[in-house]
């Protein structure tokens, strides 16, 4: 078992046991049910981890007759890397973004925006799509969509913990106390939910970035690709991703909102230490 793989399957089970965590609040009854929430979460982005994503980014599907060199050129890379044929979407978003999900290889999806398709060039599009099919080769897509969705539940179940112990009390005695934890569990679960994400998140970026470049046998398409994202992400907003979804994407698509201290909480690595990095040729070593 390689160093990813163990780190992933630790992130995942403090996920999962943060959903156990917030449930027992409420006692026993409350500790079953967070864990109900957490396997049912999990499961659910397990088999509809691509559907989720796809709907929550207003994606539509696009044919081969509509969009003919986007699926020459990931029908291209596909090949390369001994993959399926993802199924193709295009967002109606004016950010330049594209992300990939779905539980494997044979069940995987790539989205891009239109954003992306007016302002990048094919070949830059072929380093984005060497990037997001890499994620694909790579088994970060299902890790992510789970870790996402299970962020979500946290959130959800902290906000049901929260508010019905304010109301109807919590497994504990004292009121005024317990009040006190449940304001506090508002706003650490989540964080704490988040922060674990980002463990999860800014190696893969890196990973995809190589795996990428290898794939075309060029870093510098990615390169310029992300410089164009990274400069048009902080000035056209996404107001629809919703903050666990984040981390699919190629660039951070929340980086033109007002989120405070989203440098700190970034669930991406720096894009010109990517761009660096890219052209530097470490994906050649």
């Amino acid at each position: 078992m390689d160093r990813n793989t163990i780190k992933t399957t630790f992130v995942l089970t403090l996920l999962a046991a943060l959903c156990v965590g917030i449930g027992s609040i409420w006692g026993t009854t409350g500790l079953v049910i967070g864990l109900v929430i957490g396997l049912v979460f999990t499961g659910g982005s397990y088999w509809f981890s691509d559907s989720i994503a796809i709907k929550a980014a207003r994606a539509v599907p696009v044919s081969e007759a509509q969009m003919p060199d986007y699926y020459a050129v990931v029908r291209d890379l596909t090949t390369r890397a001994g993959l399926p044929m993802p199924r193709l979407y295009v967002t109606p978003d004016r950010q330049p973004n594209a992300f990939a999900t779905g539980r494997n290889p044979d069940h995987a999806a790539v989205a891009v925006t239109q954003g992306i398709l007016e302002i990048c060039t094919w070949d830059e599009l072929r380093g984005v799509l060497a990037h997001e099919i890499s994620h694909v080769g790579n088994r970060d897509i299902l890790i992510s969509s789970v870790a996402a969705t299970i962020a979500m539940a946290i959130t959800l179940l902290a906000r049901m913990a929260a508010w019905g112990g304010l109301f109807f009390g919590g497994g504990r005695d004292d009121r005024g106390e317990n009040i006190f934890e449940l304001l506090a569990l508002i706003i650490l679960a989540p964080l704490a939910a988040t922060l674990l994400q980002l463990a999860l998140s800014r190696s893969r970026e890196y990973e995809a970035d190589r795996s990428g470049a290898r794939l075309i046998g060029d870093g510098e398409p990615l390169a310029r690709a992300l410089e164009k994202l990274e400069s048009a992400s902080r000035q056209v907003p996404m107001p629809y991703v919703r903050r666990e979804m984040a981390p699919l994407y190629i660039v951070n698509p929340l980086a033109a909102m007002n989120v405070s201290l989203k440098g700190l909480f970034s669930d991406h690595p720096p894009t010109a230490d990517r761009i660096s990095r890219l052209r530097a040729r470490e994906w050649a070593r």
